[in-house]
């Protein structure tokens, strides 16, 4: 019934471009806090970025601040990470989630978060 799905990850050079996608199912994206994290191996999995509920507020992770942009498309139910310059370092699998938190901000942690998708692998390699 609630589901999320990623997709658009695959094998890309250091400084090109992907884009993801999160498409939700069951339930309203529009009225949730989305966030979009990833885990390397053998690493803690980190919040790379969020997107507010209503307001469209998002945040951003140091590392990637500047190159990354989250944005929802309340039409689709979908929620997208444009990735820009992209590095080695930014290799991991990458899942989206949401919370359904009345509150017009959101969060990099994964504590407010209730559903999660399976992830989708980005590789950056020359």
């Amino acid at each position: 019934q609630v589901q999320l799905v990623e997709s658009g990850g695959g094998l890309v050079q250091p400084g090109g471009s992907l884009k993801l996608s999160c498409a939700a199912s069951g339930f309203t994206l529009d009225y949730y806090e989305i966030a979009w994290f990833r885990q390397a191996p053998g690493k803690e999995r980190e919040g790379v970025s969020c997107i507010s509920r209503s307001e469209d507020k998002a945040r951003y992770r140091d590392s990637v601040e500047g190159r990354f942009t989250i944005s929802r498309d309340n039409a689709k139910n979908t929620v997208y990470l444009q990735m820009n310059s992209l590095k080695p370092e930014d290799t991991a699998l990458y899942y989206c989630a949401a919370s359904p938190r009345r509150v017009n901000l959101c969060s990099l942690t994964r504590l407010p978060y209730t559903y999660w998708g399976q992830g989708t692998q980005v590789t950056v390699s020359s």
